[in-house]
């Protein structure tokens, strides 16, 4: 992790919630994506829904991010670094958070909807922390730890609703899918620490590659494999291409702040801030969607809430805690914060 001083601490923790609202708030669109036509009309539309919306949605998503290269005069430099040893792991995480990540993300939306799902992946901070203290030494205080355990007490609140849809195997089946994707986003997040190691590592650039290549992936493998094709051409000439577009912006900026975040205070906490856009996705359903609001619903969003504070931390704590720097740099950062 690489924040300097105190200011740069702060963008780092802002940076996280901000990533998660757009997450949220993205979670949302992606539920109405899935509800509307070509996605519905026929049982394989049906079948290959989840799978194609992610394609779309990456597909759109490296478009917005290769204009914004162009437009920052950087193109080159994302070539150049995609032929890096850093490069390649961004790739590497990329399939492990994009066809993988993001299908099972889909499924599980298409199966218990937005507020479960949203629930239920945002564990993925837990499997983060986790693998980043075993692989990349991060340390983490009890505070941290305490702030992770109430964040996943939170959202096993929020996801918790007993009713007649738990025994219903679609449900077990989006529950499922929902893990799988925690999973897969908790190592996407270490792969992408161990990825951008190094002061001059640009996030913008390893997004760039990390959507692309995740499109890439849907467009040569994935999609034909499951006969697709037909389906993704119908989506691009109706209307709902257009929410598309939106929903794979709002994945953008999730994405390029999620990752600016992850550089300047490590995987564990910005992984662990991030998990708020569980609270952001029910927020925007209750104002704009008319879900109701429970007292369960209030109780899981605040635990949530707060245990992102604890894991954020003392800011002082987020500067130069890592390897990379030795005792003297250290100190010069302290009284420079």
């Amino acid at each position: 992790m690489y924040a300097k001083n105190i200011k740069d601490a702060r963008k780092g923790v802002s940076q996280g919630i901000i990533s998660a609202a757009s997450w949220g708030i993205n979670t949302v669109v992606i539920g109405i994506i899935l509800e509307k036509t070509p996605y519905i009309d026929t049982k394989q539309a049906i079948l290959l829904a989840p799978f194609v919306s992610s394609f779309m949605h990456d597909f759109f998503s490296s478009l917005w991010m290769l204009l914004f290269m162009l437009v920052k005069g950087e193109f080159n430099q994302v070539v150049k670094y995609l032929k890096t040893r850093n490069g390649k792991v961004i790739a590497l995480g990329a399939v492990i958070g994009g066809p993988v990540g993001m299908t099972c993300y889909f499924l599980s939306v298409k199966y218990i909807g937005p507020i479960y799902t949203a629930s239920i992946t945002s564990i993925f901070p837990g499997v983060g922390a986790l693998l980043a203290f075993i692989f990349l030494k991060e340390k983490m205080n009890r505070r941290t730890w305490f702030g992770v355990l109430l964040s996943i007490i939170g959202v096993v609140v929020l996801g918790y609703m007993p009713s007649e849809a738990s025994a219903n195997h679609n449900f077990v089946l989006g529950i499922l899918f929902a893990l799988g994707g925690a999973l897969a986003w908790g190592l996407e997040g270490v792969i992408c620490a161990w990825g951008m190691k190094g002061e001059d590592a640009d996030p913008f650039q390893a997004v760039t590659i990390r959507q692309t290549t995740s499109a890439l992936c849907y467009a040569v493998i994935i999609t034909p494999f499951i006969h697709g094709y037909s389906l993704t051409f119908e989506v691009l000439s109706s209307t709902v291409v257009w929410l598309t577009v939106i929903s794979a912006l709002l994945g953008s900026i999730c994405y390029a702040l999620y990752y600016k975040s992850i550089h300047l205070i490590g995987a564990a906490r910005g992984t662990s801030l991030n998990i708020t856009y569980a609270a952001f996705a029910i927020v925007i359903q209750v104002a704009f969607l008319g879900t109701p609001v429970s007292l369960q619903l209030v109780i899981g969003t605040l635990v949530v809430l707060y245990g992102s504070i604890l894991v954020s931390g003392n800011l002082k704590e987020l500067i130069h805690i890592s390897d990379d720097f030795d005792n003297n740099e250290v100190e010069a950062s302290e009284i420079s914060g």
